[in-house]
């Protein structure tokens, strides 16, 4: 049985790759951590994410292709301890975001349990071109006229 797929169309050839990103995206899709994305500038981005209990030893951020990653793994520490409750649990995460063409990771930085991760989005570059008008079309190449052999 064939899955449907939303590039399925014979149309949409090439287009797997596209396909296999969104599916990537989505299985990062959980709830967790939570995270805001905010213009911080007409060209800046910043995506901030809540990590309360990791530290930067504890943290990853990779670009693969054009999908940002961050990725968090705490260490079980709760060896010898002895939990009445116990909500805070040591757990993982694994964050992506897809980047448009063009757009930068500037830097990173950890503030009181928000990870932060600036994103410069480039202007469109404006391409003039001046075009020379000319003050006579130019003459047409004449056709060469088949030479009469003598003999033919």
């Amino acid at each position: 049985m064939s899955r449907s797929t939303l590039f399925g169309s014979p149309l949409f050839l090439g287009f797997d790759h596209l396909e296999q990103m969104l599916d990537r995206v989505g299985k990062s899709a959980e709830g967790y951590p939570p995270y805001n994305i905010e213009a911080t500038g007409e060209a800046r981005l910043r995506i901030t994410l809540a990590v309360a209990g990791f530290s930067m030893e504890e943290l990853a951020i990779t670009q693969e292709d054009n999908q940002l990653v961050i990725r968090g793994r705490q260490k079980d520490d709760s060896e010898g301890r002895v939990f009445i409750h116990r909500g805070i649990a040591a757990r993982q995460f694994q964050r992506a975001f897809v980047l448009a063409e063009g757009i930068e990771v500037e830097g990173a930085f950890l503030d009181n349990g928000l990870l932060h991760i600036d994103l410069k989005r480039p202007l469109p570059e404006v391409r003039v071109r001046a075009i020379p008008i000319n003050g006579q079309r130019a003459a047409q190449p004449q056709r060469l006229r088949p030479v009469a052999r003598e003999g033919d």
